[in-house]
């Protein structure tokens, strides 16, 4: 089975290249969905498939450049970006990234940089996690209510509202959004660019597995805006990332550019699939999403502590991610193609009306 594994020339390991395939035509689908560059995903799914934690990040953040920006040309033709709003928050992306790059270099020094990446990672995903299930779970509460009421709940209602709170303390310069349809501190989508800039740096990803959330829960921004204007910062960062991570030689372009052949298709059924499924659709099963990334970087943290137990432990934490990212890709595909088909009936029985 020697010529299911490739050996990458920069890093120097062999790579099992249809895991890269999958992962990337995976991480399309679900990037271009969620508004994400995938990395939350990419990252320790390089890390699982055998890349060092390093070149896990700064090839994860290479591939992420290129297929958020073909996602983000794609929402820009569905209306779905805000670029006022995503140049506004540059500033903090690019300094939060170069921060979270040079904190990598100085753990991966004193030779530690897998052990606090992994473990960021759970307690990330953990918060993202119960965020994401309590504000589903609290907009359900609220749908019950008035439905005892006999009312209808409004479409524009949420269930964690920190937006509002935050948007009232207008600290000048105060901009407003035209597109996302929101008024509020410039300094606001500044502070969280600097801290998701930070997450983009240190753990390879774009920032979006951390700024869709944020747009919306502390932004205020409609989902499926928060999708492609995150997108859009995705891009940028990504790009300024894959720079920075090229200078320090700890980017393995063949392993970005296999995973970019399946990212560039998987992404243009990702942002079709959002004209379809919106609002508190996209946020369930973007929970469902974390979860399943957690669990993966939760096996590869066992299979270090009980080495022992390598032998099951990796292979199975290789079958987790792979097998959740197929299924999750699979999910949104098919609510594309059913969407599709609703849209098709209608638009017949409209013209036979006519």
């Amino acid at each position: 089975m020697d010529w299911l594994y490739i050996l990458m020339p920069i890093s120097g390991v062999s790579i099992f290249w249809p895991g890269l395939i999958i992962l990337g035509l995976g991480v399309g689908i679900i990037g271009g969905f969620f508004g994400l560059g995938g990395a939350w995903m990419v990252t320790p799914g390089l890390n699982i498939l055998g890349f060092p934690m390093a070149f896990a990040i700064g090839t994860d953040v290479a591939q992420m450049a290129g297929k958020s920006l073909i996602s983000t040309m794609r929402h820009g033709k569905f209306g779905n970006v805000d670029y006022l709003l995503g140049i506004t928050m540059l500033i903090g992306t690019v300094v939060g990234v170069e921060i979270g790059a040079q904190m990598v270099m100085w753990l991966e020094r004193i030779g530690s940089v897998d052990k606090v990446v992994r473990w960021l990672y759970v307690v990330l995903l953990i918060l993202l996690a119960w965020l994401v299930f309590h504000d589903v779970l609290l907009r359900r509460k609220k749908e019950r209510e008035a439905q005892a009421q006999h009312k209808e709940l409004d479409k524009a209602a949420v269930g964690v509202d920190w937006a509002s709170k935050l948007q009232a303390i207008r600290i000048p310069p105060v901009v407003h959004f035209k597109n996302a349809g929101i008024t509020c501190s410039a300094w606001l989508p500044i502070i969280v660019s600097l801290f998701t800039g930070w997450l983009a740096g240190i753990l390879g990803i774009g920032g979006g597995l951390i700024r869709m959330p944020a747009l919306v829960y502390l932004v205020g921004c409609p989902t499926h805006l928060a999708v492609g204007t995150d997108l859009f910062e995705v891009a940028i960062s990504g790009l300024y990332g894959t720079a920075s991570y090229a200078y320090k030689g700890r980017v393995e372009l063949m392993a970005a550019l296999i995973m970019l052949c399946g990212a560039a298709i998987g992404a243009q059924i990702g942002v079709v699939a959002t004209k379809y499924v919106k609002g508190y659709g996209i946020r369930f099963v973007f929970g469902l999403a974390v979860l399943g990334c957690l669990m993966s970087v939760v096996l590869k943290l066992l299979q270090a502590e009980f080495p022992s137990w390598g032998w099951l432990l990796g292979p199975l934490a290789t079958v987790e991610v792979l097998g959740f990212v197929s299924a999750i890709s699979i999910y949104i595909a098919v609510r594309m193609v059913q969407g599709a088909k609703a849209e098709l009936a209608a638009k017949k029985q409209q013209a036979a009306g006519n």
